[in-house]
This record gives C-alpha cells, structure tokens and sequence, in this order.
C-alpha cells in the first residue's frame, strides 16, 4: 500500500513532495522519504514513522529554482521499517521510488552483488537503482538503459527514477500498481500513485497503462508501449473531490477493500514463501519450544479470523490449541501456564478488551504473539513478537481485507510451526505453499460475480433474518459472513455450525429465514449438502455458495472449482463480503460508517 510522487518544475519541490505523500496518507506506510536533484546535486532525506518526523528533517531545506524530485510511503515488505529500507533508494549516481513486487529480485541481487555492488537495504527496490546503472555503464544513454532495465524485471511496478546523467528528467515505468502523471499551466509534470496528490495542482492527468515507459523533461513527455511503440499520452479531467479520488472510483471505501484484498494478500505472502518453508524473519523458532499449548484471543472479526486459526493449527501443526473472546477472558480469573504461547489478534493493535488480556498473559509469565496490522501500535509494542499483515490502511468499519491478511498468516504461522513440530512432511508444506500462492488469484473480484451479487441483493432486503451455515473452517467465516451483514445492513443474522441447524434453529425455518450455506466440494460436503435439504424440506429459502450446483437451492452462486477447500475459502468470503455490501446499499445505508460502530474499539 506503498505512495509514489514525482515532480518537475520550478515551484517549491520540498512542499509539493511533502504534501503529495501527505495526501497519500489513507494507504498506510511506516516509513517515507524524498530526493531532490538541483543543480546536479541530490539532497536526500528519509523518516521511520509519520510524516511529521519526515517534516522535520527536512524543516531547513529549500529549493531555488528549477528541480526534480520524488517522494515515497513505505509499508514494509521486504526488509523492516527503517530508514535504510526506506524510499528514495540510492545507486552511485541515481536514486529510485517503487510500489509493488520484484519477483525476480533475489536473482538480479545476487548477479550484481557478484560484480561487486554493494547494497545498503533489505528491500527488492534497490536492485532496480543498482540494475540501472549497471546498464547506464553498459549503453552509454540513460534511456536505453532504463528501457533494458525495465525488460528485465519481473513482477508488479510503479517506478520513478531520477539520475544526474539526466538531472531534468524523470523517467518512469508502470506495470500492475497505479500511476498517473499531471501537467500543469506553467507545464510542471508531477506523478503520483493515485489521484488525491495531483488535486489543487493539475486539472488533467494521464493514467499510464501496465507496460508503460517513458520520461519526462521541461519540454517533453515520452511514453512507449510494452512493445517499445510511442504512444500520445491520453489526458482527462481530473476530480477535484479528494474523498472521493481516495476512493479510486469505488463509491464506498469498503467496497474498495473488497477489491484490494487480492493485492494486500500478495503483500502479506511476499517474502515470507519459499519453495518448501513459511519464512518469518521477524519470529525466533525459540518462540515456540516448551509451548504445549496455543491460545487464540480477539473480538469480532478478528475473533473469527482466530477461529479460523484454531482449525488450522489443531489440522497442521498438531498442537493444543484453544480458542478465547477478549471480553470474557478478562473478567473470568482465567487458569493461564507458562507452556501457553498466547495469541493475540487485532487489526488495530488497540482494541481495549484485547490489550487488556495481553497484559495479563505477560503479568503470568507467558510467551506472547500478536497478528497486526499496525507496526508500533500498543499491542506490538507489548509482545515478546508480532507478526504484520501488511493490509494497508482500512477506513470501512466492517472490516473486510483485514479478515483476509489475518486468515492468511494463520494459514502460513501453522505450516511454520508444522515444519518445527514435525507435523507435516517436506512434501505437504510444499504442497501448502504452492497453494498460498494461488490466494490472491482467488481473491479478485470479477465483474460478472459483483453484478451477480448485485442483481440477487434485491431478493434478500426483508424477512425475520438470516443463517449462514458452514462445517469446520466454513463455520467461523459463516459467523463473519453474518457479522459483515449485521453490521451494515442493521438485518438480523446469524453463524452457525451446519450440524447444529436440527438441534433447535431449525424451528425457525420457513420462506422468510434466508439460509446462505456454504457448501465447499473439498470439505464435509456431503455433510453438509445433508443439512441444507433440511433446511429446504421446511421451506427456508436457501442460497448455497458452492462450485457444484445444488438443485434445491432458490438462488445458487457458483464459485470456481478449486483444488483445495481453503482456496474456497477465500473465494466464499469475497461472496458473503459482497452480498453484504450490496444489500447494504440496496437499503440506502451508509456502508463505510455504520451505526453505533467505530473502527478502533479502544473501550470497554
């Protein structure tokens, strides 16, 4: 969730940068910084922490006249949040901002680091700056070799580079994250990762398409197709309205959320998957000796993302596992042994029931761990260890991609401490891993699913409430299904376990009891299937989320045939996600600030 500026001009390049990364704010970062090329000089400054700090360091630089610069958020992947890892990244000459992945990084790093370069930072970035100039010595001419360094890289990129072999010029590329440029009256060009930066200063801009690359001068802007074919830049008008350019055309930030959740999941993967291991640079293995016993504790989603946990550890890593809501934990003079690693799970890494239970696990002498998504929040700060997932700011108060990066290090936490326990062959951790990888695959949201989803909402606005259905896994992401509907939609619904229907809800069944089941193909189905033909045969009116069709179902929403029930899982949880969202709006409530709720619950 990274943020890029960029600007040329003569105007006030320390502001300009500055402001852009401010306006840049809502994604999320850790770390930022800006590097300014002025009369063939760089001055570089790099900040761990909020911009204020960034600010700071920069209070008695100024520019005189005509300049390049650009600026950059971090949210750390690949490295930790320090100032070395931070953005600008510097090669001999030339400095470099990126967003996304370099997927072949390890290799170009360890070709360079051969002929000699040294490299200052933990980060992917850095090869692209080091890679460049390799090139520059190579070509003699700054574009051919960024061109040549552009094809060699693989993965996903918003880049901006700037080189005082070229010291008006910003060259750029574009593959996979997003990137526009602006040009104003006084024809200033400034970039940015999305809109909000460039308000107030441009009135159009030029969204650059995956295989973009170019540069540009005072006099000139260049861009060339993947093919190396020159293309016109294609410019628009640009909203003036900032909430709404935050919401990169999405008309609810939670509807965004939805829609990102593929992307942050590749940043909660990336870095942490090797062919046959689960990698945690940030944990010690030590953790986990002499633990006969983990204990999950949360609220509210992340209580479900816990659950979740709890099926997973107890399948995987073969370890005790157990299962607490924070709430009731603090006021039960729980029994708590040292043998216990105590889990803790918050989105906010403040919610006040959870922070409570985690001083009290390390008042008794327990190891502790939470799963965050805030680096230097309260329960981080806490812990003996904490891993981040890396989901980038999240302003819907139904939380939706926090849910999804939690579910994920879940997945990938118990075939780590599998490989510890023994737990699990070579082979099948490999085999778990190659099927992580295809998670963000499976969390993209396509159109005809969200127009499916909008087209059945209008079925489901009226009756006495709901029951979401599932069997192991399924049952605590049917409770965050019902939890996401509750929330924003003000209808009454409920999680329950599918083999629990007969013994008392079912008294409930009639046309007016909306079931949504979630049947997977790859887990208890035929349980399962048994248990929605209940349900039918007293007349409830059923919509099954499955990749087999299911002839008794009223409505049927067919996901992709899947090689593995978690891959189902995921793909079930963008459904429930957007059925709640759409019937939400359906009901002209506001999505992102329902009722009586808050994002941060920092009280009791």
């Amino acid at each position: 969730m990274c943020g890029i500026v960029g600007y040329l001009g003569k105007k006030n390049i320390k502001e300009i940068l500055l402001s852009g990364l401010k306006e840049l704010e809502y994604r999320g970062y850790d770390s930022a910084g800006i590097a300014v090329l002025e009369d063939g000089n760089f001055s570089i400054y790099k900040a761990v922490g909020k911009l204020v700090n960034l600010e700071e360091k920069t209070k008695d630089y100024e520019s005189h006249g005509f300049a390049v610069g650009i600026g950059h958020t971090r949210w750390a992947t690949h490295g930790k949040p320090t100032e070395l890892n931070a953005h600008p990244h510097l090669g001999e000459s030339s400095y470099v901002v990126h967003n996304g992945i370099i997927e072949n990084y390890a290799q170009l790093k360890k070709e360079l680091q051969d002929k000699g370069v040294v490299f200052l930072s933990q980060t992917d970035t850095e090869v692209i700056v080091h890679q460049f100039e390799k090139n520059l010595k190579l070509l003699k001419n700054s574009f051919d070799a960024f061109s040549k360094t552009v094809g060699e890289l693989q993965g996903a990129y918003a880049i901006l580079l700037v080189t005082k072999s070229e010291p008006d010029t910003i060259f750029f590329a574009k593959q996979g994250s997003p990137m526009l440029i602006g040009v104003d009256e006084q024809n200033d060009s400034y970039f940015a990762s999305s809109d909000t930066p460039l308000i107030g200063q441009c009135n159009s801009v030029n969204y650059f398409e995956d295989g973009d690359f170019g540069y540009v001068t005072p006099k000139k802007l260049m861009i060339f197709s993947a093919n190396g074919t020159q293309r016109d830049a294609k410019f628009v008008p640009l909203s003036q309205n900032k909430l709404s350019a935050q919401k990169d055309g999405f008309r609810f930030f939670m509807e965004k959320e939805i829609y990102e959740q593929s992307s942050v999941i590749s940043d909660t993967l990336m870095g942490r998957l090797s062919e046959s291991e689960v990698i945690f640079e940030e944990l010690n293995e030590n953790l986990f000796y002499g633990i006969s016993e983990i204990k999950f504790c949360a609220c509210g989603t992340s209580y479900h993302s816990a659950m979740s946990a709890f099926y997973l550890f107890e399948r995987y890593a073969k370890v005790k596992t157990s299962l607490e809501v924070a709430s009731e934990f603090r006021y039960r003079n729980p029994i708590m042994s040292k043998d216990t690693l105590f889990v803790v799970i918050s989105q906010s890494g403040e919610t006040a029931d959870t922070l409570e239970t985690l001083k009290m696990a390390k008042k008794a002498g327990l190891k502790t761990l939470v799963i965050c998504n805030v680096d230097n929040s309260s329960m981080v700060r806490l812990a003996d260890a904490a891993i981040l997932t890396r989901a980038g700011i999240e302003k819907g108060v139904a939380s939706t991609k926090a849910f999804a990066t939690q579910v994920t290090v879940f997945w990938m936490l118990s075939l780590y401490v599998a490989k510890i326990r023994n737990s699990l062959s070579g082979t099948d951790i490999a085999n778990q891993i190659a099927l992580l990888r295809e998670v963000p695959k499976h969390t993209k949201v396509t159109e005809v699913l969200h127009e499916k989803m909008k087209r059945l909402s209008k079925r489901y606005l009226h009756g006495h409430g709901f029951f979401f259905i599932g069997r192991d896994i399924f049952y605590p992401l049917a409770l965050e299904g019902a939890l996401k509907l509750k929330e924003i939609s003000y209808l009454h619904a409920e999680g329950y376990p599918a083999g629990e229907m007969k013994h008392g809800p079912i008294a409930l069944a009639d046309p007016e009891l909306f079931t949504i089941a979630l049947l997977p193909q790859h887990l208890h189905y035929e349980k399962t299937k048994s248990n929605v033909e209940e349900l039918s045969a007293r007349d409830s009116t059923i919509c099954v989320i499955s990749s087999e069709e299911f002839d008794k179902a009223d409505d049927f929403v067919q996901i992709s045939s899947c090689k593995h029930y978690m891959l189902e899982f995921y793909e079930m949880m963008i459904v429930v996600q957007l059925l709640s969202l759409e019937i939400s709006v359906r009901l002209g409530n506001d999505v992102d600030m329902p009722r009586n709720l808050a994002k941060s619950v920092t009280v009791e």
